[in-house]
């Protein structure tokens, strides 16, 4: 009897690298491992979409579109080459409009993509009608997504298999097109039994003749476990990564899987360990100059508490490190338990599951729902989707005050495509603004990315990689100039702790106590004058000064919005306590602030 085939898809280049360096890999070093899982016999790749195609222009300036070009005429034409998107986010920052979720198809299309793996962390089907019709009309297939995990200790109502079972059912109910279905975990929590009665029972229901996927990660420590299991109940494919960027935050290894599923009946993609082997070790050589954060390697049995997908966990350790508030981390693991309850049980994968750790993140640092999250507070409220089951109600009453919003129940979709800001004449009229080349391309670089899209486009994004070489080089220099580098640094003077930023040359720096009072005035800038009436507006997190809105001797009411902070992927609006006049500000936009820095005085 011939042993049953199993699709690979080999997740290295987009998941892999997602969880284990946050996407942040340049495509010059990796391309010789392209090369090499194609001579392994490798024929099956994600190698876009998701969090990956921002993070080439975030971090890498890199165009994702000329990525992808490469990838193909390296793997050749008949590669199934994968990718990620999010339902009516398609790979955006924020929901669509029809005719930017319509240009997401065409341009992948366009740029070597086979297959769309479409997904809604809300398991709202009605998050993937529209997306699914427009994959399908540019000639992509389409793979359907339910999206699972495992609820922490003591939470109900969602996420068992009969949930799964609903949603699936919605799927068939509604007509949207797709050539195969997945069961998508991001965490890796969901335990083998379940997964075995879910497979069960979406081969029942749908039949032999579906092809039926597993993804999921070894973040929790299972996920070998759960692909054992999924093989038993009939599963058509499974997705695995490569060393080093397998294990841990990602997908079990590809030796690992075959050497598990050794003496049994089941074919992994036809491949052969010596290949494998040889693969994995051109792979290592070409990542072996970038810094691979610990936890990327790490099985965390108190994941599932959380729950936080391992493509996320690296990508927010990272964004931590860079913001000094890494010892902060195992607080917001443990704050996220109640986050997840009380938002209604969306999947913990992106975006939701950075909406998770957003909140989770506020609440550690200014207090338990003492500032709710935007994309957190828009996911209660209705605005991406219907919740599994329905948020706290507290928690909701506290987000439409924050934001000003009311709770919606209209379609995700219809609100995005009755937005201006979501059209593509806004983004070609501001393409035109900057004086950039109005291409379908820019058009949705610009609308997916924003500003740093435009900031991209324009020539002036971010390198920000993390190789071992430049930070022995930046470590040599301090040394030798007996200086620290640029960045922020917490100094002790006279038993006193300050955070400092320290940049070259005649920068403008600012000294913060670490209680947050000014201790020394800028070297440009004059300290404002402070009376027994006016307020110091301190920055609550560290990040960037992103846009200032105030201006001193301007009248503001409280509850004004005087600056926006970018921080962890959020927007912070830094709000007038009080009605007055803004008598200074004190940072500039693309200024670095740290934690407790003045930021502006009110009179």
């Amino acid at each position: 009897m011939a042993k049953k085939f199993i699709d690979v898809m080999d997740t290295t280049f987009r998941d892999g690298f997602q969880s284990v360096f946050g996407g942040r890999v340049l495509m010059e070093d990796f391309f010789p491992a392209v090369e090499a899982a194609k001579m392994a016999g490798i024929n099956h790749f994600e190698f876009g979409g998701g969090a990956r195609f921002q993070s080439l222009y975030f971090y890498l300036r890199e165009d994702a579109f000329e990525m992808m070009d490469r990838f193909r005429k390296i793997v050749g034409p008949d590669a199934n080459l994968q990718t990620l998107a999010r339902g009516v986010n398609t790979v955006m920052l924020d929901t669509g409009s029809k005719e930017l979720i319509d240009l997401h198809a065409k341009m992948f299309k366009k740029h070597g993509t086979t297959t769309i793996r479409n997904f809604d962390a809300l398991n709202d089907v009605e998050n993937l009608k529209y997306s699914a019709e427009r994959i399908k009309h540019h000639g992509l297939k389409h793979e359907a997504v339910v999206t699972m995990m495992d609820l922490p200790p003591g939470c109900h109502g969602a996420h068992n298999v009969e949930f799964y079972e609903k949603t699936l059912r919605d799927i068939l109910d509604s007509g949207l097109p797709f050539d195969s279905i997945c069961f998508k975990d991001a965490s890796g929590t969901s335990n083998p039994q379940k997964v075995f009665e879910t497979i069960t029972m979406a081969r029942k229901l749908l039949g032999d003749d579906t092809h039926i996927r597993l993804h999921t990660h070894e973040t929790a420590g299972v996920s070998v476990a759960a692909y054992m299991a999924a093989l038993e109940a009939g599963i058509d494919g499974i997705d695995m990564a490569a060393a080093p960027v397998s294990g841990g935050t990602s997908q079990p290894d590809i030796l690992t899987m075959l050497h598990a599923t050794k003496g049994m009946n089941y074919d992994l993609g036809g491949l052969e360990i010596g290949k494998i082997l040889t693969y994995e070790k051109e792979l290592q050589s070409c990542l072996s100059d970038y810094f691979m954060p610990p936890e990327a390697t790490m099985v965390s049995p108190i994941i599932p508490f959380s729950p936080m997908p391992g493509g996320a966990l690296t990508a927010n350790t990272q964004m931590m490190r860079d913001n000094g508030i890494m010892d902060k981390f195992p607080d917001v693991i443990a704050a996220m338990q109640e986050v997840v309850e009380k938002g209604g049980y969306g999947t913990s994968v992106t975006p939701v599951s950075q909406f998770y750790f957003q909140q989770a993140l506020n609440n550690v640092m200014q207090g338990p729902w003492k500032a709710i999250a935007p994309g957190y507070g828009k996911m209660v409220l209705g605005y991406f989707g219907k919740t599994p089951v329905e948020p706290d109600p507290e928690i909701v009453k506290i987000a439409s005050e924050q934001l000003k919003l009311e709770p919606t129940t209209k379609k995700a979709l219809d609100l995005a495509d009755a937005d201006p800001a979501k059209s593509l004449e806004n983004w070609i009229n501001r393409l035109k603004e900057e004086g950039i080349e109005i291409t379908e391309e820019n058009i949705f670089i610009a609308a997916a990315c924003q500003e740093k899209g435009i900031t991209f486009l324009k020539g002036e994004g971010e390198l920000n990689v993390r190789k071992i070489s430049e930070m022995k080089k930046e470590t040599e220099k301090d040394c030798e100039g007996s200086s620290m580098g640029s960045g922020n640094y917490t100094v002790v003077v006279d038993g006193q702790k300050f955070s400092v930023q320290v940049a070259e040359g005649d920068a403008d720096i600012q000294v913060t106590a670490v209680n947050g009072e000014s201790a020394a005035p800028s070297t440009t800038t004059a300290a404002p004058t402070v009376s027994g009436n006016d307020v110091e507006i301190k920055a609550l997190l560290p990040g960037n000064v992103w846009k200032i809105v105030a201006n001193p001797g301007q009248s503001v009411n409280e509850g004004d919005v005087i600056m926006i902070l970018e921080s962890m992927k959020m927007e912070i609006d830094v709000v007038a306590p009080r009605g007055g006049v803004i008598k200074s500000i004190n940072v500039a936009t693309n200024d670095k602030v740290v934690e407790g820095q003045v930021v502006a005085v009110l009179g």
